[in-house]
């Protein structure tokens, strides 16, 4: 009787959770800033559809899946020429 109750306990508070979760506001992530792949340099969708992913609150864009593995060998670095780029764009506007 015991385990029933902790069980019940237990699947109420995980509902409680996700409801929280789902009423949330989600951030829109900031938008990847080149026309190119970040790993290859080549023009996005170049080779097909291309690939998109969020990663830590950042849009990446990439010409191929191939291109994301990579990306994901050594994120850091892709990272800081991403964030440079930004900076780039922004002091581009007028």
């Amino acid at each position: 009787m015991a385990l029933n109750r902790t069980i019940a306990l237990t699947v109420a508070c995980l509902a409680i959770a996700c409801a929280g979760d789902a009423a949330a506001p989600v951030a829109k992530p900031i938008p990847y800033p080149l026309d190119t792949c970040i790993i290859s340099g080549d023009k996005l969708k170049s080779m097909g559809e291309g690939v998109t992913m969020i990663r830590d609150g950042r849009e990446i864009s990439f010409c191929c899946a191939g291109c994301m593995k990579d990306f994901d060998r050594n994120p850091a670095k892709y990272v800081a020429k991403l964030v440079e780029a930004e900076k780039t764009k922004a002091a581009a506007k007028p």
